[in-house]
């Protein structure tokens, strides 16, 4: 597990490392987590985690830690998640919030295990200060972080099996989809978290996918702070006039390609000229749970279109 870094950014970046070497005695079964006869122990961001037995009760803090819980046969096991977490829907959501966790809340669904992406509040050593295992599973910064952190929660959970079947599937579908799609050959792109137009550059997880396919991030010149999240001018836009434009503001802020074209002098930008304007589900394009094959998916797409159309 790499050390917790702290991400910055607006609206969807509030939660944005991991590798474990904890191993279990038994696999899972489809019948179920496998009945552990020794505890595991999990190297998560909050150190080296012992986890006594399988656990019965989990609390997610963390809607991507949801998603790998439910893709990997965990969510039997699952009491409670955040407030954030809509993925899958029959997730059993509460009050809880990962952005601001309280820990006697959190106490008081009596979990076996807590898994959560940031330590806001210093609600880790509250929780094990009573004795909860937590494991602090912080935002992915590299693709391959998603599969250590699958790794990580399906060794918790007594679902190793599942969870390396989930990561070998991802990995396969993501090459296929890159192979499938023509390099970009120079293509640059712009991809939007808000309409005050704060973007990531390469450095961060999300710039690493559309590196997948080689595509040329034109925020990168702009990122005078270095921490991958700078804000740009609409000046600055206008002029390196990317040939895609990425949103991942639909659902918050209801940005589609008739939107872009509708800000001022946007109607020109080679993406709009184009229709290369795609949107994202914003949830998937912030998460790096399972459905980052669909990011991955969506992206060699819109790749495909706008090589076809050059």
């Amino acid at each position: 597990m790499r050390p917790v870094r702290a991400v910055c950014a607006l609206l969807v970046l509030c939660v944005m490392t991991l590798s474990g070497c904890g191993r279990s005695d038994t696999s899972d079964t489809a019948a179920g987590p496998a009945a552990r006869a020794t505890p595991v122990v999990i190297d998560a961001g909050n150190g080296k985690i012992t986890i006594p037995a399988t656990p019965k009760r989990i609390v997610a803090l963390s809607p991507t830690a949801t998603e790998i819980l439910f893709a990997i046969g965990a969510g039997p096991q699952v009491v409670a998640v955040d407030d954030q977490s809509n993925h899958p829907a029959n997730a059993p959501k509460s009050k809880l919030s990962g952005f601001k966790p309280n820990a006697e809340a959190v106490i008081g669904h009596k979990p076996d295990l807590v898994v959560l992406a940031s330590d806001i509040g210093g609600i880790v050593k509250d929780l094990e200060k009573v004795g909860i295992p937590v494991l602090l599973e912080p935002s992915a910064v590299k693709i391959e972080d998603t599969y250590d952190q699958i790794a990580d929660l399906g060794r918790a959970t007594g679902h190793a099996g599942a969870a390396t079947t989930l990561a070998q599937g991802m990995r396969q579908q993501i090459e296929a989809t890159v192979k499938a799609a023509p390099q970009a050959g120079g293509l640059t792109y712009y991809h939007e978290l808000g309409e005050s137009l704060h973007s990531a550059t390469s450095k961060t997880f999300i710039g690493q996918v559309y590196a997948l396919f080689g595509l040329r991030n034109i925020a990168d010149r702009a990122d005078e702070r270095g921490d991958g999240y700078p804000q740009l001018s609409p000046e600055y836009l206008l002029k390196a006039d990317p040939d895609l434009i990425f949103l991942a503001d639909t659902k918050c802020c209801g940005q589609s390609a008739d939107t872009v074209a509708g800000r001022t002098g946007w109607d020109g930008l080679a993406a709009v000229k184009n229709e290369n304007v795609v949107p994202l589900d914003d949830d998937v394009a912030s998460r790096w749970g399972p459905r980052l094959v669909d990011l991955v998916k969506a992206v060699g797409a819109a790749v495909q279109k706008a090589a076809a159309r050059q």
